[in-house]
This record gives C-alpha cells, sequence and structure tokens, in this order.
C-alpha cells in the first residue's frame, strides 16, 4: 500500500492516534477518503477561491481520492480520482486537502 509522507497533527491525539494527512504528501497509489478542507499559506488564489475550485472538482468530506500518478518534475502536478472523476491538480493545491485512510477513525 502506498503511504503519504506527513500526518497532520491534532491538539487531542497522539501521532499514534492521528491517522490525518494533506492529499499533497502522499504518494502515487494511496486511497483514502476526503475529511476537510483548510487553508494553507502560499497559495496564488485567496481561500474562499480555492476552496471554491475544490469542492466544485468534488473534493467534499466523505468523496473517496486515490493518487493515480505524479508528474516528471517533483512529482507535480498530481493526477487524482475524486469519486468516478481524475482531476490534476498542484500538489501545493492539494496540501489543502485533509485526508484519512479507509477505516481510520
Amino acid at each position: 500500500m502506498a503511504t503519504c509522507l506527513r500526518k497532520v497533527s491534532g491538539p487531542d491525539r497522539s501521532d499514534d492516534e492521528d491517522q490525518d494527512t494533506r492529499l499533497g504528501h502522499c504518494r502515487r497509489g494511496w486511497r483514502g477518503l476526503v475529511s476537510d478542507l483548510v487553508p494553507i499559506e502560499g497559495s496564488s488564489l485567496a481561500w474562499n477561491e480555492l476552496e471554491r475550485r475544490l469542492l466544485e472538482m468534488g473534493f467534499v468530506e466523505g468523496a473517496l481520492v486515490e493518487v493515480l500518478h505524479e508528474g516528471p518534475i517533483k512529482r507535480d502536478p498530481i493526477a487524482v480520482r475524486v469519486d468516478e472523476t481524475t482531476v490534476a491538480i498542484r500538489r501545493a493545491d492539494a496540501l489543502a486537502i485533509v485526508v484519512r485512510a479507509p477505516g481510520a477513525r
């Protein structure tokens, strides 16, 4: 199974219990569910515009996602299947998408 490189820390959970991570850190083959969208720093878009675009692409809470492909330069952009749609997204923008592995709490 593919992995994600970093976890999102929660204030009330230890690293072992915390299964949330950012989609932008996930490798090809990783599958999971969207759990949240969060603002990121350094985006060329205002947060409300980025959030609107992500929602329009189908990154809604509970959506099944799978990283299908990574670009040749710095593994960017990534191709992601969102439910039954495939989209390409920059890793920097994918950092706004919080995901968790299926079966995680």
